[in-house]
């Protein structure tokens, strides 16, 4: 026992005098190694009798487990003195998780959206946010006195600040004026999406905004017919819902398509068994669509009555909000970041 305790003794003098990594590691071989003194001392049980053995293994764990205490704390002591920056932090508290950036849910909607299309065989087309006159609403058949300008709240613009006053501008109330840009630009067969920002000048509520996101659709071939576009928008609404989802098609108006129609959903919350959401009818307008208007195919310089092609129109926000329960399209732009991390 005496010898453990001169061991206990002397191993905590000479810790004293420890200040570096170095000499730290010779203390630990001198006493707590394999070849180390408190090793030695335990070989002598092999000639004790079992009474005197419980009573040394005692001393000798006790023994060894201050030195290892001893150890770690002068461990700890010289690493903080090497590193004197470190000295300041806590680390026995808990790691906290770093707060990153991430797609806003609008993007992340309509890039699904995209994803779905492009696998469809349709390209990812971009538009202009301030458009003309012309290509807003002429070339779509909605000229100057046409009542169905009074459909789209038009934000003008001030031409005197523009080079090119030729034309009056305005930000664009819809994603359309892609399809005869694009159908100028382009042959036939065509297959392209254009999503994008649109502004109206109307009331905001739950339901509308003055800035919101469409995603507009344009098929031209020469044998196109509305059960072409009935199976696409079936087939995308699966993949997006990942649901089988029934549709309909309802007679409408639309300037640039004939014939046109409103396409309904069975309401995605109800199965159409009738709830809040579909207001107990079971279906949910989704967008506008029609089959492209002959006039629109002349006013981008296609021969008439040589192409057929439907068009469709969806809101981005109308979409998320069917598909992850969103109660007000205010939300998407209100910047606030409890609503926005939901969807990291």
């Amino acid at each position: 026992m005496d010898t453990l305790k001169d061991i206990a003794a002397k191993a905590r003098k000479e810790m004293q005098l420890v200040t570096t990594a170095d000499e730290l590691e010779v203390w630990r071989v001198k006493y707590l190694g394999r070849k180390s003194a408190l090793s030695s001392a335990s070989k002598q049980m092999k000639d004790m009798t079992a009474t005197q053995r419980v009573a040394y293994g005692k001393t000798l764990n006790e023994t060894k487990q201050e030195l290892e205490d001893i150890f770690s704390a002068k461990e700890l002591e010289v690493s903080v003195a090497m590193h004197p920056i470190e000295r300041s932090l806590d680390v026995s508290l808990p790691f906290g998780r770093k707060a990153i950036g991430h797609q806003h849910i609008i993007s992340t909607v309509q890039r699904r959206m995209a994803a779905i299309f492009n696998a469809m065989g349709f390209s990812v087309q971009e538009g202009f946010e301030v458009e003309s006159e012309h290509y807003n609403f002429d070339a779509l058949n909605i000229p100057a006195a046409h009542p169905a300008r009074d459909m789209w709240d038009t934000f003008w613009l001030d031409n005197r600040v523009l080079s090119d006053a030729s034309d009056k501008y305005l930000l664009r109330t819809h994603t359309s004026p892609m399809q005869v840009r694009y159908m100028e630009a382009h042959n036939p067969p065509l297959r392209i999406i254009v999503p994008g920002k649109c502004y109206r000048y109307e009331a905001t509520d739950a339901s509308h905004e003055t800035q919101f996101h469409q995603l507009e659709g344009l098929l031209v071939d020469q044998h196109v017919s509305v059960a072409n576009f009935k199976a696409i928008l079936e087939e995308f609404f699966k993949r997006f819902f990942q649901k089988d989802l029934t549709i309909r098609l309802r007679p409408s108006y639309f300037p640039f398509t004939e014939p046109s129609f409103e396409v309904d959903i069975r309401c995605v919350k109800c199965g159409g068994k009738g709830c809040g959401v579909c207001k107990q009818t079971g279906w949910l307008e989704i967008m506008g669509a029609g089959m492209v208007h002959q006039n629109v195919f002349e006013f981008a310089g296609m021969v008439r009555g040589e192409w057929q092609g439907f068009a469709f129109g969806m809101g981005i926000e109308r979409i998320a909000m069917l598909k992850y329960n969103i109660g007000d399209i205010r939300l998407f732009h209100s910047g606030d970041l409890r609503f926005i991390r939901q969807f990291r």
